[in-house]
């Protein structure tokens, strides 16, 4: 072979090498599992703003039994290119203590623009951030004002007709009946007209329209590239109680198919074998 063409022969193996090599992925399964290791533990990641001193860092999981939250919907959003990757987990609900029904939106990722909530002494940074679906002052319009202070406690004036959810107008349902074939048990206690409450609305919402109370693409991308491939959205999965702390995400299989899903971008990776329970039923909330 004359050394011209041989000279462009090793050229054209070198850039074929260099393309192969710029097409493989940086993201490792390892990696992934890292991270949701640090979030389920609520220790902040690498990837988090260094920050100052006195700053106060938090890093939130998935938890469908918070006694704060009467949770309804939740979904598992992921989003990956060659180098870069975010799960979003998604819980809808009634915040007890914050008197009104929202999404809560957790953030774990090696490219995630974590929300910083900034006060004269310290920084709050945060992966965890809200959509409010029903106001503080919506909820009291619609509250039962009759009878004992207990029944007006969280439940639903029965001349109420709608409920304004993210500036919609949506009918409320007030027959008992509807709620029980859901699976939706109203309070007994204090309750002789069977009204339904703050949090059964929400989860009667969720069972019959939920679009209006999950995420947009909008809020999902709020805290992570615009840019960055949608990879898949996943509605059923076996999830284990967030209070067991010795089983970590790395050894759960939900987690280990979605570090194989976003490392490989493949979609049909996503073949659970456990039966999926994250539905609100299966765990009690709110109850604080």
């Amino acid at each position: 072979m004359k050394p011209k063409y041989q000279l462009m022969r090793i050229l054209l193996v070198y850039s074929i090498s260099l393309l192969l090599l710029s097409c493989k992925s940086t993201i490792t399964e390892k990696g992934i599992l890292h991270e949701l290791d640090l979030a389920f533990t609520g220790t902040p990641s690498p990837y988090y703003p260094e920050g100052g001193p006195k700053d106060i860092k938090y890093n939130f999981f998935l938890d469908l039994e918070h006694g704060y939250c009467e949770t309804a919907g939740n979904r598992i959003h992921l989003y990956a290119d060659r180098s870069k990757w975010a799960v979003v987990f998604e819980k809808s609900g009634y915040f007890n203590r914050g008197y009104r029904a929202e999404i809560e939106l957790n953030f774990v990722g090696n490219c995630i623009h974590y929300p910083v909530d900034k006060y004269p002494e310290r920084d709050y940074i945060t992966n965890s951030a809200s959509v409010e679906l029903i106001s503080g002052d919506e909820y009291e319009r619609i509250t039962n004002k009759e009878g004992t202070e207990m029944e007006q406690f969280e439940l639903i004036s029965p001349q109420a007709e709608y409920v304004m959810v993210r500036g919609r107008k949506v009918s409320i349902e007030h027959d008992p009946q509807k709620y029980e074939k859901l699976g939706i048990k109203l309070r007994e206690f204090d309750n002789s007209r069977h009204l339904p409450g703050f949090g059964d609305l929400v989860r009667y919402l969720n069972e019959t329209d939920p679009a209006i109370i999950s995420a947009t693409e909008v809020d999902i991308r709020k805290y992570i590239p615009a840019d960055l491939p949608k990879i898949m959205t996943i509605q059923d999965f076996h999830y284990i109680s967030h209070y067991q702390d010795s089983v970590l995400p790395s050894k759960q299989e939900t987690y280990q198919l979605i570090a194989k899903v976003l490392a490989s971008r493949d979609s049909t990776l996503w073949r659970p074998t456990l039966k999926a329970n994250n539905h609100w039923s299966n765990w009690k909330s709110g109850n604080l």
